[in-house]
């Protein structure tokens, strides 16, 4: 197995690390970093993503796109702060949704510009009573003349106070009675709804709301067609979208790791520098172990997809393990650095904050364990 990247991956990764120092980051840190940014920041970074094809990687290109290999997308989205990732990813999954899901005329009127960043998505799954389980959704929608009128309530969902379009999933009427789960792509200018920014322990720069959806007029030509595959449509996007978080857990681990690195180099106690001591070496060994692993598991699940392998298991893996070891490196670096590591201005407690706020997107630590317990044994541990 070849770990070396190919000169494209390198031309990718150098890419994206200079758009990240070059334009990306500075807009950050020249914001209150406690509030989310402003639609007109969120549209600036979406336009520095469309130079390195994050707003339209899985979009084959054919179809305009980018058409990169998941291990690619995770090599790029690895380069960027979780911020960023958390705007750009949840932007280009909704893209992929309705670019594979929607009708002729949802794709020609939305994924132009969702691809070329001047329009802002979301994504609306997950409800004040319904995380994991998608059946569990109550958001619904009821005719009313030539529109489908939305009652209902979303939470957690990232972009949904400054995007254009909302990708959401609903129970619709089925012909002869009942419901059955439909997606709905609400367009924020002709069918107004409410979003309320949610306060965050970390990534608070990251825009995400609670959205209500109060007797919403939507035009029935926003349906999207009733193929039967709407739970495994975010399924699929969901298997590319874990590994990723992860690596936006390794971003922060790495970081953590140089600073932990530069610094006992420099610092002295009891006559010579504290990275001459068998404890600070140990810990660092631990740091990059952590890291290292976290990156490489991240890999694995990325490349499996790219191969067509079952992956459903080794993403969740993935991101459960990256998340809670990159805690543990963080945790680590700010013991090195003693007191100092507690400080705001070092900005180890940020990532601190940062990384256990990635625990939850995409599948909490105890439904991605269940996820994987299912591929190992063949039985459903949270369906009868």
């Amino acid at each position: 197995m070849d770990f070396k990247l190919t000169e494209d991956q390198e031309m990718l990764v150098d890419a994206a690390k200079k758009i990240s120092e070059r334009h990306l980051q500075p807009l950050l840190l020249a914001r209150n970093k406690r509030t989310a940014l402003s639609k007109h920041d969120v549209l600036e970074i979406l336009s520095k993503a469309a130079d390195i094809g994050l707003t339209s990687a899985r979009i084959p290109e054919e179809g305009g796109g980018m058409g990169m290999k998941m291990l690619d997308y995770g090599l790029v989205m690895e380069q960027i702060a979780p911020t960023i990732g958390l705007i750009v990813q949840p932007h280009e999954a909704t893209t992929t949704r309705i670019y594979f899901g929607g009708s002729e005329q949802q794709k020609q009127r939305f994924v132009p510009g969702l691809m070329a960043g001047t329009l802002v998505g979301a994504t609306g799954s997950t409800e004040p009573d319904c995380g994991s389980d998608p059946r569990g959704i109550k958001t619904t929608g009821e005719w009313s003349g030539d529109d489908i009128v939305v009652n209902g309530r979303k939470q957690w969902i990232s972009n949904s106070t400054v995007c254009d379009v909302i990708h959401i999933t609903c129970r619709v009427p089925k012909e002869g009675g009942g419901y059955r789960m439909g997606r709905i792509l609400v367009d924020c200018a002709e069918s107004p709804f409410e979003a309320e920014e949610v306060a965050m322990h970390g990534l608070c720069q990251a825009p995400l709301g609670e959205v209500s959806f109060s007797d919403c007029r939507v035009p029935a030509a926003n349906i999207c067609p009733d193929d039967e595959n709407t739970a495994k449509l975010l399924t699929i996007t969901w298997l590319a979208n874990r590994p990723a978080v992860g690596l936006m857990a390794v971003h922060l681990g790495q970081k953590a790791l140089d600073l932990a690195r530069d610094y006992v180099g420099v610092r002295k106690q009891f006559g010579k520098h504290i990275g001459a001591f068998q404890s600070i070496q140990v810990d660092l060994a631990d740091i990059e172990t952590l890291v290292m692993s976290s990156r490489l598991l991240c890999y694995n699940a990325l490349s499996a997809i790219d191969h067509g392998a079952r992956a459903n298991g080794l993403s969740a893996m993935a991101k459960r393990y990256a998340v809670d070891a990159c805690d543990r490196a963080i945790a680590l670096a700010m013991r090195i650095h003693g007191a100092m590591g507690l400080s705001e201005e070092l900005g180890l407690e940020q990532m601190a904050r940062d990384v256990r706020t990635l625990t939850i997107p995409d599948g909490t630590p105890g439904i991605l364990a269940l996820i994987q317990g299912r591929e190992l044994t063949g039985m459903d541990a949270f369906r009868a």
